[in-house]
């Protein structure tokens, strides 16, 4: 049951940042309100958003009073990641600009081995 909650919730976050109008079921709104919350006081560094620290989590139940169950705290950091993943998706590749291959098609020979390393 864990994991279906998991991923309805999961796939809210990215239907709302999609600007889709999906809401999660009542059943599901603590944690979503929840989350919401927290992702609101989310940092920043330079390279984007910083993910929603279980410390963080503890000292936000702590302060409303909100006991959560470690399961809970599975799920919100689950909907962090995927609220994570769509920002930094969005980051990765302007328009326009195309990427190289991650990988190098020249295969590893001991005589690059010994250009590169000297």
């Amino acid at each position: 049951m864990t994991e279906h909650l998991k991923k309805r919730l999961c796939a809210s976050v990215v239907a709302t940042l999609r600007d889709e109008k999906d809401r999660p079921p009542e059943a599901d709104l603590l944690l979503w309100n929840a989350f919401q919350r927290l992702s609101a006081t989310r940092t920043y560094h330079p390279a984007g958003p910083n993910p929603i620290q279980p410390s963080e989590i503890a000292a936000w139940c702590q302060l409303h009073r909100l006991p959560l169950a470690p399961h809970h705290v599975d799920i919100l950091l689950a909907m962090d990641q995927a609220w994570l993943d769509h920002a930094y998706a969005a980051a990765k590749t302007p328009p326009g600009v195309k990427l190289m291959a991650p990988v190098s098609t020249t295969p590893l020979t001991a005589a690059l081995l010994d250009v590169v390393l000297g």
